[in-house]
């Protein structure tokens, strides 16, 4: 299992003290996030449902990432400044599986095509 941001999932992954996804958003402000009902807080999930949008009878996304700028409702601070998931502990899967190597300082595609995006230099640049 990839390790999340802060760790509890590989307790044995050493995380860099100052880890860019407590600060950066840029992914959050990037990419559509789509992913199944059953994770809504209304179906026993935990992500809630107030800031998702309906897509099909199975699917729902995050709120604000279908925009032409996307931004994800969940998403609070400045990108590149100091930006967090104001969910973080109930976000979905996509945001979950996203980025698992940035913890580590690691480039991954997606997060450095996010963060150019958004003026910031590639981590580990």
């Amino acid at each position: 299992m990839a390790p999340d941001y802060n760790g509890r999932d590989n307790p044995g992954v050493t995380l860099l003290p100052d880890n860019p996804c407590t600060r950066c958003g840029a992914c959050c402000a990037s990419f559509r996030v789509d992913f199944a009902r059953d994770e809504l807080d209304e179906a026993g999930g935990h992500v809630p449902t107030g800031l998702t949008v309906d897509v099909t009878d199975t699917t729902c996304r995050m709120r604000g990432t279908d925009h032409a700028r996307p931004r994800c409702a969940a998403l609070v601070g400045q990108v590149g400044v100091k930006a967090h998931c104001g969910i973080y502990e109930w976000r979905p899967s996509p945001c979950r599986e996203f980025g698992a190597l940035a913890p580590l300082g690691l480039p991954d595609e997606a997060c450095t095509r996010a963060r150019v995006r958004h003026g910031l230099a590639p981590l580990g640049a």
